[in-house]
């Protein structure tokens, strides 16, 4: 009777083993997948050819991520530099911390900003989101040689950017963030294509 039970639950062990690694990889395909798919959309396609999920710098910078350490996805056609998209903390929404994913292309002009996460509140704030409005298609074609950094702003700071109605406090918090994503990009353009590394 020993015997079968140890045979039994031997058995049961690596069944459930088995069950975890394959659940396990495929949990992990399905990320990677979903991520390329969140990042190719920022860039027009066609626009790069190298492997975007494992071509990343990481980088230590407070001002972005509020102290963690970012990881840069780098865009590359025939191994030449094409853009980065960059992960952006603003951390002053109307409810708390609003993630970005910044596109920036070589040239230091916006690709595309597009919200991953943020609790501001629904059918005001949240029209910052790509679903429910295109607001946030106003940083695409945007960069400090066509825009001064000083307009940076929403209009009712002085600026060029549109806000929300009934709503400043969302805009202006991802304006500022985008646009210190832009001074972070400028400041080290080309060690952003260096070889991997962690920068701080």
């Amino acid at each position: 009777m020993a015997f079968v039970l140890g045979a039994f639950a031997v058995v049961a062990i690596g069944m459930v083993t088995w069950v975890f690694n394959a659940s396990n990889a495929r949990i992990i395909e399905n990320e990677r997948a979903a991520l390329v798919k969140q990042l190719s959309a920022l860039l027009p396609e066609g626009s790069y050819d190298n492997d975007i999920v494992n071509d990343t710098v990481h980088w230590v910078e407070p001002d972005l991520a509020m102290g963690k350490t970012l990881t840069i996805f780098r865009f590359r056609k025939n191994t030449r530099p094409v853009a980065v998209v960059i992960p952006t903390v603003a951390p002053g929404g109307y409810n708390g911390k609003i993630k970005l994913l910044v596109a920036i292309t070589q040239e230091g002009v916006v690709s595309a900003v597009r919200v991953t996460s943020h609790h501001e509140t629904p059918g005001l704030g949240d029209k910052m989101e790509i679903e429910r409005s295109d607001w946030i298609n106003v940083f695409k074609g945007k960069s400090f040689k066509a825009l001064p950094e000083s307009q940076w702003k929403v209009k009712r700071d002085g600026g060029v950017f549109d806000q929300f109605t009934g709503a400043t406090i969302t805009p202006r918090a991802i304006v500022q963030a985008v646009k210190k994503t832009v001074v972070f990009f400028e400041a080290n353009r080309e060690a952003l294509f260096l070889p991997e590394h962690i920068k701080d």
